[in-house]
Parts: C-alpha cells; structure tokens; sequence
C-alpha cells in the first residue's frame, strides 16, 4: 500500500461515493438491504464509512446501481481495497478509538474543546501516562504503555513538514486537575505553552470566572481536510463508543459553538500568560 493510503478516508469516500448511486437511483437503504439479503444496518455502516467494505459489496452494489461504466466500478473496487488495508496505528493492536486517529492522520486541521484535560496532541509522556493509567483503572501496564504509545505517535502529526493546524481552547479545569503530581504539572505546562508558541497551534484558556459558556455540555472535536470531497467531522468521544457527525446542520452548529467559545476564553497571548501563572503556583507550593 502507498504511504499515502489511509484506510479510514478511503473508507468515507468510498461510502460517500456508493450514497450518492442509491441516491441517484432513487432507492432507500432498505430497499437495497432486500434486494441483496443483508441488514439495512450494514448499508448505513458501510455508507458513513463505519464498516470495512470488501470489492464483492462494491460489485454487488454498483449491480444493484446498475452502474455500467466498467471504469466507475473498477475505481471503486480499487478504493474499496484500499480501505482494507491497515494504517500505521493498526500495528498497535486493537485500538478502540481506531476511527478516529485514521480521521486525524488525514485532517488538515483540528478544532477541539477540552474541558477536563490537556489534548492528546499536546500532552507529554508522563502527563499522558498519569492520565490513561487514571481513567482506565483496570487497564495492564502493558494495555496502558501501548496506549502511550500510540498517543506519542499521533503527536508527530503537530511536528510534520505539513503539520495540522490545531486550534485548541481549554478549561481551566484542565490546568488545575493534578495528573500525575506537581512536577508532572510543572512540565506539562511548560511543554504547553512552548507548543503555543508555535504558528499552526492556539492555545486559549476560558478561566472560571467566566461562568457558564457554550462548552459546558463537554468536549468535543472539529476535523476538517485538505480534500473537499471529504465531509468535515465533529467528534464525540464517549466511554464505549464514540459519535461522528457529518451532516451540515450538526457540522454548522458546533462550528458556531466553537466560535462562541473562542470569543469568551482569553486571547491567545493572554492565555499563555495565565498558564504560566498557574505553572507559577505548581512551583511554588512546598515540595
């Protein structure tokens, strides 16, 4: 596979792409579930690009779409092995969140809202360690060192020749939860507002007082892509599973939410500013 092959994007074209031939026929989801003896939830799966999807589904849906152009369909076969084969995270092992990091490695840039932690993306390895070792209590040393792992390998997205352009607003919850100890803190806060200084990553802080704003219902993610033919994606990580919304309405509303947001926290250099106030405070208390 070319190392510009990622599974999960072709995944979404592909769905993307197999949507607009049931459309464009006229037919429902379930009007095609019947007709090839599958569940209407594999059609859904395999159209938001959830599911892998083999060449023989492509063959039988672009049968069912009638399509005739022998170039539409063999395009479509290619992508369809495309996405099967296996990303840089995939030799990590059963990753849950899997989805996500394939979205990540293509995004071009990332919104995101942290109200109790600092993001992964901008973590060091000790803070990131303390973190998954607390909200996985149950977890091997092993399962939580893989985990680090893994975590460490998306951040080279953030240093890369093209690197993502992370925009990141943080609770201040997120500068005050003690993960790890106080030295952990000190350095975590330190790398923090490094990070900040560079040009393709924002840091903002919204401080206490500034009461209520449109992040309290929790955290969430804004992935958008150098390819138009690919849908920009809220994510919303949850404890089993996780949500992806791509429709334009839910798109739009969390797209103004975060403009909200950025609005209400503190400026950028301010925020740097009130961060390395707190690291101040971690320093000062009695070792």
């Amino acid at each position: 596979m070319a190392s510009n092959v990622n599974p999960t994007v072709r995944r979404r074209r592909l769905g993307q792409e197999l949507r607009r031939l049931r459309e464009e026929r006229g037919m429902t989801a379930e009007e095609v579930a019947d007709r090839l003896l599958v569940s209407q939830s594999k059609i859904s799966r395999l159209e938001n690009g959830r599911r892998s999807i083999s060449q023989r589904d492509v063959r039988d849906l672009c049968n069912v779409y009638a399509v005739e152009d022998r170039r539409i369909v063999e395009s479509l076969m290619q992508m369809a092995k495309e996405s099967r084969q296996q990303g840089w995270w995939h030799a990590f092992g059963d990753i849950p969140y899997s989805v996500y990091i394939g979205l990540e490695t293509e995004a071009a840039s990332l919104r995101i809202y942290e109200p109790q932690i600092v993001p992964g993306l901008l973590q060091t390895q000790t803070y990131a360690e303390a973190v998954i070792a607390g909200a996985l209590p149950e977890a091997s040393a092993s399962e939580v060192e893989k985990r680090v792992q893994v975590r460490m390998r998306r951040q080279q997205r953030v240093s890369a020749p093209s690197p993502l352009r992370l925009w990141a607003v943080l609770d201040e919850s997120a500068l005050r939860r003690r993960v790890g100890g106080r030295q952990t803190m000190i350095e975590q806060l330190e790398h923090l507002c490094e990070l900040s200084r560079l040009p393709h990553v924002t840091v903002q802080v919204m401080p206490f007082a500034m009461g209520a704003h449109p992040g309290v219902n929790g955290q969430y993610a804004i992935l958008e892509f150098p390819d138009t033919a690919d849908s920009t994606v809220v994510y919303l990580e949850g404890v089993t599973s996780d949500l992806y919304l791509e429709k334009a309405q839910d798109v739009q509303s969390y797209s103004v939410m975060y403009e909200h947001l950025r609005a209400q926290a503190l400026s950028a250099d301010d925020s740097r500013g009130f961060i390395q106030d707190v690291t101040k405070e971690y320093a000062r208390e009695t070792v």
